[in-house]
């Protein structure tokens, strides 16, 4: 493993145990720890939070194993601190590291709404449902405090814009009267993200994301608000959450879930060595073991980039799993009809102040 530590510590409410350097940066420095005897905790690192004056806030993709066209992103960087989050590369274009840096050196894309607005008012736009929340979080805990969300959730209300959401920020529930009034439109649905029902696992995995039972709350909250709501198992990982996958299913089913998916982990690029360096740190005498399953569900490597094989694995145990969680979904009812239609029909940005209204 290549980090700019060799001496790692955990810092509490933290994912990451270092700060590797950039890859695109050819000269690395090497941290080298005084005391080795010092096992201590060490002190939280701050979160900072800047600004992106981003000119488009809608990305376009091409990928065909992903269930949408385009995206929006509210932040780069991620506080809930999930140390196997496959976004964490991205810090790089930023000249940052993807360890601490992409939990604590965080942007929120500042004038969204107004760049969301002008975009959707394009003569050449074409309304396809917007994704949220598929690369950072858009309900992370700084969106308590700039509402970058929120205000695009207005925006696309404004304007009758399908969107569909991936959280698992118990801030979503601030919005439940925009997202009802969505989904009362046929114009909203969410997958909250529930990766395990272990407070202890959650803590060191996902640090400062909501607790289980805010989770599985949030799906019954979402549900009585009339929003169609899923979950999604990711990451599913060998011998650490692999097994809870029926329990996890079925109390997410109780709770008001109609849909569920799940995503083998991914390890692409400095994600592999973050990952390992946590696992030896809290899980050190089933280290090895978990790490021969994932390559044995990677084609003996550390992750298949290919599309259609890099969300579900191959092999006997990524088989293994997806039997395990389609006879589940099956008893318990989940996935009786394939998605949620969203309706783009009713598309019509609305007029912008000064604009004369026509006569006929």
């Amino acid at each position: 493993m290549s980090a700019n530590t060799s001496h790692p510590k955990h810092h509490k409410g933290r994912g990451a145990l270092s700060n590797p350097s950039n890859r695109y940066i050819p000269v690395h420095s090497v941290e080298v720890a005084q005391d080795w005897a010092a096992e201590e905790e060490s002190a939280s690192p701050v979160t900072e939070v800047l600004p992106d004056a981003a000119k488009t806030v809608i990305t376009r993709n091409q990928s065909p194993d992903v269930p949408f066209e385009q995206s929006i992103n509210p932040y780069r960087g991620c506080e809930h601190g999930c140390i196997y989050c496959f976004a964490r590369p991205t810090h790089t274009y930023l000249d940052l590291s993807p360890g601490l840096d992409f939990e604590t050196r965080l942007f929120y894309k500042a004038g969204a709404a107004e760049t969301l607005a002008n975009e959707l008012r394009k003569p050449g736009y074409r309304c396809k449902t917007l994704a949220i929340g598929t690369n950072t979080d858009p309900y992370q805990p700084i969106e308590k405090q700039y509402g970058v969300m929120r205000d695009i959730l207005q925006v696309l209300s404004d304007f009758n814009h399908p969107v569909a959401i991936v959280t698992k920020g118990a801030l979503i529930e601030r919005d439940l009267d925009l997202l009802g009034d969505l989904a009362r439109r046929q114009l909203c649905s969410v997958m909250i993200s529930v990766t395990t029902l272990d407070n202890d696992l959650k803590r060191t995995l996902e640090p400062r994301a909501a607790s289980p039972a805010a989770r599985l709350r949030m799906v019954a909250r979402l549900r009585e608000a009339g929003v169609p709501v899923g979950v999604l198992m990711a990451p599913v990982i060998p011998m650490i959450n692999d097994a809870e996958m029926e329990t996890l299913l079925e109390q997410c089913r109780d709770a008001g879930a109609d849909r569920a998916g799940y995503v083998l982990l991914r390890l692409p690029l400095e994600v592999r060595d973050l990952f390992y360096q946590w696992l030896e740190q809290h899980y050190p005498l089933r280290a090895k073991h978990v790490i021969s399953l994932i390559q044995q569900s990677r084609g003996g490597k550390d992750y298949q980039t290919e599309f259609g094989v890099r969300q579900k694995g191959t092999g006997v145990y990524a088989q293994l799993l997806s039997k395990r969680f389609h006879l589940a979904c099956k008893k318990l009812g989940l996935n009786e009809r394939e998605s949620v239609e969203l309706d783009f029909s009713q598309f019509q940005p609305p007029p912008k102040a000064g604009d004369q209204f026509a006569l006929f």
